[in-house]
């Protein structure tokens, strides 16, 4: 079973690094353009840092980081193996998410960034990011579904 949830995690660690690829191959440093008029365009950035550029150009936190987070994740993941969904599938997205954005780390020194929201004041982003952010809203819903039933 641990398979599903590693593939899971390798196939987006596969679709983030394809798109940073695409991005790095497609447009200069900086160079952006629109996708959905005033929502959505693609600008190609790098951040040395974590959102809105925290901590920039301190590798070795993030290294620190991301290793304990990679196993904490892993740890859990097997621990609740035939547990609930939206915890395990959780788990494989932030899995995914950190790697994702730590292969750029090494490899780079830098994470490649694409995504940026026209309508709103927020920091560019990259799948690796996303994946992150749905993975931990999976855990969230978790603890409240795991709350209700305990609650009831």
């Amino acid at each position: 079973m641990i398979f599903i949830y590693l593939l899971l995690s390798a196939a987006v660690i596969g679709i983030d690094q394809w798109v940073k690829l695409w991005t790095v191959s497609n447009f200069k440093l900086g160079e952006s353009q629109s996708v959905i008029e005033n929502i959505l365009s693609l600008t190609y950035i790098r951040n040395t840092g974590a959102a809105w550029s925290l901590l920039e150009g301190k590798m070795w936190f993030f290294t620190v980081v991301t290793t304990i987070a990679v196993i904490a994740v892993l740890y859990f993941l097997v621990k609740n193996l035939h547990g609930n969904k939206w915890f395990t599938i959780g788990l494989s997205l932030v899995l995914a998410g950190a790697l994702g954005n730590f292969i750029d780390r090494i490899r780079l020194g830098y994470v490649v960034d694409m995504f940026q929201t026209d309508f709103i004041n927020f920091p560019i982003f990259n799948v690796a990011d996303m994946s992150l952010v749905i993975g931990v809203v999976c855990i969230f819903i978790y603890i409240i579904l795991d709350e209700r039933e305990k609650g009831s």
